[in-house]
């Protein structure tokens, strides 16, 4: 498995888990917890996070930028314009031109706008960013995204902060077949068998935050997630057996005396 590298527009990852670093109780308790989890890429909130102001407490002090690949998302953006801005500021900040790029449509379900995102990602990627969309489980929705040139999809699998795990597996699986690149299962893990679920049907990857921020043992967690995601990927590559109604008996007689 230490061989099995993802690799997006160019750029190779080692973990196929990828977090978030909200809602922990400090940036030292979000440092030991992406220690832990194993993840190469971490995503951070340019609206609510601090990783532009240098003068101020920085989440970035506490990570170490040449081990760790930092995902800038618009995460809290309703409009195409505060999506195209905020991934701007972290651009000029020097963070990256890695975009995860989020257009939340609805304020009580933070379902993606898929109009304004496909906007925004037209613009971004015009400008040079190379974008992550986050989007719905719709396989339409991910071709044109494709189709425009982002590089990975990073569909949803439940509402973001959910913890419902996998709400709609067949939309994914089509989703999965549907798109030549590489798809980040995004929203909604709440546990381990979430995440080896997500690897087993096909994901690429999946990026969780409060699966693993709001757990009791949040470094724990972090850890379980890595080994789920170890597992579910390799299951996904051995091929499991298919599903049978009747019994098939694991000894079989045929050929003995």
């Amino acid at each position: 498995m230490t061989d099995d590298r993802l690799i997006i527009a160019g750029r190779e990852f080692k973990s196929r888990l990828w977090v978030g670093t909200g809602k922990y109780k400090s940036f030292a308790e979000t440092k030991r917890a992406i220690e832990a989890s194993g993840a190469d890429v971490v995503t951070v909130a340019v609206r609510r996070v601090n990783i532009t102001d240098r003068s101020k407490e920085n989440l970035l002090d506490y990570l170490d930028t040449s081990k760790y690949t930092i995902l800038p998302n618009t995460a809290g953006c309703y409009t195409v314009e505060d999506a195209v801005r905020y991934a701007h500021l972290a651009r000029a900040a020097g963070v990256s031109d890695l975009v995860k790029l989020e257009v939340i449509g609805d304020e009580k379900t933070l379902f993606p706008d898929t109009a304004g995102l496909i906007e925004a990602a037209k613009i971004l990627i015009r400008e040079g960013f190379v974008v992550l969309p986050y989007t719905n489980d719709d396989p339409v929705v991910a071709k044109k995204l494709v189709d425009i040139g982002c590089p990975a999809v990073m569909p949803l699998a439940a509402p973001i902060g959910s913890g419902l795990g996998i709400r709609n597996p067949y939309n994914l699986k089509i989703l999965m077949e549907s798109v030549s690149v590489p798809v980040i299962v995004d929203a909604g893990v709440g546990t381990a068998s979430d995440a080896t679920l997500a690897m087993e049907y096909g994901a690429d990857a999946v990026l969780m935050n409060t699966a693993i921020a709001g757990a009791k043992d949040p470094i724990a967690m972090a850890e379980a997630m890595k080994y789920a995601v170890w597992a579910g990927r390799l299951a996904y590559k051995a091929g499991r057996i298919p599903k049978k109604l009747y019994a098939t008996a694991s000894s079989p007689i045929e050929g003995m005396l």
